[in-house]
């Protein structure tokens, strides 16, 4: 009976640059496809996906299962423990060969332990690198320590050779001559139902590989003309938008790398635009360093003092920031985009955490709980290390003195109020002056504008600088705890 090869698709749901599928395809054995959806009956809220995330995960299983398809292969999906169904395949169907890529997240370190464990004496099992440009055990400091700033730690990473594009995909040689018991994608419900909350996201998104190419071709040759001075602008497009495309591996980092280096070169762009976007890619990096060896990243602060930080939890005020109805445009500007497209701009998002964890004193735990829930480029570790940075309980994090005045962000960073009044309908009617601040708008400008602050529109939840004083109090309190 004839040896197969089993490859296991993890968050690399894609054909080209995969070096784990490469090589499998390359053992001149037919090779079954195999998607696992492990969601574990425990306490831990990190083996399950978030919501937002589950809708692209339909359609990029869906997306990949048609690029198999078209060489003559099939997508196997199957629900349930990772360990057990293994067994199935590796018992019934001849396997003597398990390849796949590496994760750095918990439970995904956890399972290639135990899939070790049982298995290496039995079948041949290779893991090979690709969700990030560096492995984990590559960058550490001359002394043997793990970095835990940004910036030697980018240092580092830059002094290291970045991995080399892969042909384009070829499919094995030989086909299997059956097909496996598979699982009905629709019948794991990925998709919201009653109610069906996601009907803005097809307006934005296209999940899969060929929707990856498309968003990096689409950066190229629009934004990325201007992105040093554009990122920080949301009323402008002006970033990739391909954190979910990575997230879920439909396009690697080492493709984006050098597609944008060759396209800076061949344009003649300032290099000014490429050492900052490629700067973002190390964040991307930092953060999947800083969960590896601290696994516990996303549950308990980093800096340990920060346990005994005075929190205030406020069920009314978190339900009004979740809901963008905090009486501050660029802050509910932000949680609406969030709610209706899956994603938020990345300075509205330091934006809106500053504003709940300081203006509001609500645990950065419940903020990244959300984000968690409703973001579709979800990741454990960027968003873990990105609400601590804020917080300032993370690894090389902003001071929580540094509290961000959102008035002030929203007139710098949307000074034309475009943004603002794109996702705010109720104030687009107001002028430039008071778009930021409503209610210093006079009465006329209220009624010219056909709004009634606190009827449809509310007023601040809190004030600027109560939000402020109070934040710096409770920061106060805390240091002298903490001595």
């Amino acid at each position: 009976m004839t040896n197969n090869t089993l490859f296991l698709f993890r968050n690399d749901l894609r054909l080209n640059d995969n070096t784990a599928l490469s090589a499998a395809c390359q053992t001149n054995q037919p090779v079954i496809f195999l998607y696992i959806l492990d969601e574990k009956a425990t306490n831990d809220r990190y083996h399950d996906i978030g919501s937002a995330s589950r809708w692209w995960l339909h359609h990029s299983l869906f997306s990949l299962s048609i690029e198999i398809e078209k060489f003559g292969g099939y997508l196997n999906l199957r629900k349930g423990n990772t360990l057990k169904i293994l067994n199935e395949f590796i018992d019934k169907e001849n396997i003597n060969k398990l390849y796949f890529s590496r994760g750095y997240q918990p439970l995904e370190v956890k399972t290639e332990n135990e899939i070790y464990a049982r298995w290496h004496k039995k079948i041949e099992l290779k893991r090979y690198a690709g969700y990030s440009l560096f492995e984990p055990e590559q960058i550490h400091a001359a002394n043997g320590q793990t970095y835990k700033v940004y910036t030697p730690f980018w240092k580092a990473c830059l002094k290291q050779p970045i991995p080399a594009l892969k042909n384009k995909f070829k499919p094995p040689t030989k086909k299997t001559r059956k097909k496996f018991r598979s699982d009905n994608l629709k019948d794991w419900k990925l998709l919201p139902s009653k109610p069906d909350w996601s009907k803005g996201f097809n307006q934005y998104w296209c999940p899969g590989e060929q929707g990856a190419i498309h968003a990096l071709n689409k950066f190229l040759n629009s934004g990325f003309f201007e992105y040093d001075y554009g990122r920080n602008r949301p009323d402008l497009v002006a970033t990739s938008r391909l954190s979910a495309h990575l997230h879920f591996g439909e396009i690697s980092p080492a493709r984006i790398w050098h597609e944008v280096k060759n396209f800076t070169n061949k344009h003649n762009i300032d290099h000014v635009n490429l050492t900052s976007y490629l700067r973002e890619l190390g964040w991307r990096e930092f953060s999947t360093h800083l969960l590896f060896n601290w696994p516990e990243l996303a549950n308990k602060p980093f800096k340990k003092e920060y346990k005994t930080f005075p929190w205030r939890r406020n069920k009314k005020n978190l339900t009004a920031w979740q809901k963008g109805l905090t009486g501050y445009p660029i802050v509910d500007a932000g949680m609406r985009q969030l709610w209706y497209s899956g994603w938020m701009h990345n300075r509205v998002r330091m934006i809106v955490a500053s504003f709940l964890v300081k203006h509001l004193l609500i645990p950065w735990q419940d903020g990244e709980k959300w984000f968690w829930d409703t973001l579709v480029d979800a990741d454990l570790a960027n968003n873990a290390a990105s609400w601590q940075w804020v917080a300032g309980s993370g690894a090389d994090a902003a001071p929580y003195f540094r509290i961000f005045n959102p008035i002030l962000q929203g007139k710098k960073f949307d000074p034309h109020g475009n943004y603002v009044r794109e996702w705010v309908p109720e104030i687009r009617k107001l002028s430039n002056d008071v778009v930021h601040e409503p209610w210093l708008a006079d009465k006329q400008q209220l009624s010219n504008a056909e709004l009634a602050l606190g009827v449809n529109y509310p007023k601040p939840i809190v004030t600027h600088e109560n939000g402020r004083t109070r934040a710096l109090s409770a920061f106060k309190k805390f240091k002298s705890g903490s001595n």
